[in-house]
């Protein structure tokens, strides 16, 4: 295996991110950057199969359009995550800031700790091919799923009294599913958003993403393996219609 190793201590993001590109495109297959600190737009329209490793706190926009590649981050990430990303894997052994997941048309990403507001918004899936996973590990801030379109948000609420406390969960939602430990009071729920029973059917649907995301994070998936969760999607596929006044 081909590895680059670059040391990005004070380094500004642009001539970084076209290190990263250079290294790609010399074959590279996996890269570890050292001493990140607040560099934007790192993966940002790569692709192929190559493994970034990122030691420090990446900027905003990580994974953004990224197609393919593998980014694993050792420690925080800034806003965005996954902006637009169409498939790959970005893995966070921390917790990311808002707007996770913005946009995403593929691919998972997998957020250790906890996020914060609008994560999840506007998702988007195209059939069954290119179905966006983000699973969030602790808790996440208002209006999750805000707008989402398609794919799956998965909040665990591990080490919480209860996975969501905040308001405006799936605030119109008109696709897609979000899917909450333990019970979530119905006045969390944004406008359009509505409460599903979760089933045995619905926990064998999600069983591959818990157990993947418990593998990145050397967690025991057994503790997660029930029914004890709370199934969010759309009440209709207009959840604004009301708001229009047509003649």
């Amino acid at each position: 295996m081909k590895t680059v190793r670059i040391d990005a201590k004070g380094m500004h993001y642009t001539p970084l991110n076209q290190k990263i590109r250079a290294a790609v495109a010399d074959g590279a297959e996996e890269i570890i950057l050292d001493n990140i600190l607040g560099q934007r737009f790192i993966g940002d329209g790569l692709r192929g199969n190559v493994r970034i490793t990122i030691n420090g706190v990446p900027g905003g926009d990580l994974g953004m359009f990224m197609s393919g590649p593998t980014c694993i981050v050792n420690g925080n990430a800034e806003h965005a995550p996954g902006n637009t990303m169409d498939s790959g894997m970005l893995v966070i052994h921390g917790s990311a800031g808002d707007a996770v997941a913005h946009g995403m048309r593929g691919g998972k990403v997998f957020i250790k700790n906890n996020i914060g507001y609008r994560g999840g918004i506007h998702m988007k899936q195209y059939e069954v091919e290119a179905r966006p996973i983000l699973v969030v590990g602790g808790t996440a801030h208002s209006f999750l799923g805000e707008y989402m379109a398609g794919g799956l948000v998965l909040v665990l609420g591990i080490g919480k009294e209860k996975a969501m406390t905040d308001r405006g969960i799936g605030s119109g939602i008109h696709g897609g599913e979000i899917i909450i430990r333990g019970d979530v009071d119905d006045y969390l729920l944004g406008v359009g958003a509505k409460k599903f029973e979760f089933t045995e059917s619905d926990l064998e649907r999600i069983s591959p993403v818990i157990k993947s995301f418990c593998e990145h994070f050397d967690l025991d998936p057994a503790e997660f393996l029930d029914t004890n969760y709370t199934r969010i999607g759309p009440a209709s596929s207009r959840p604004f219609a009301s708001k229009y006044v047509w003649e």
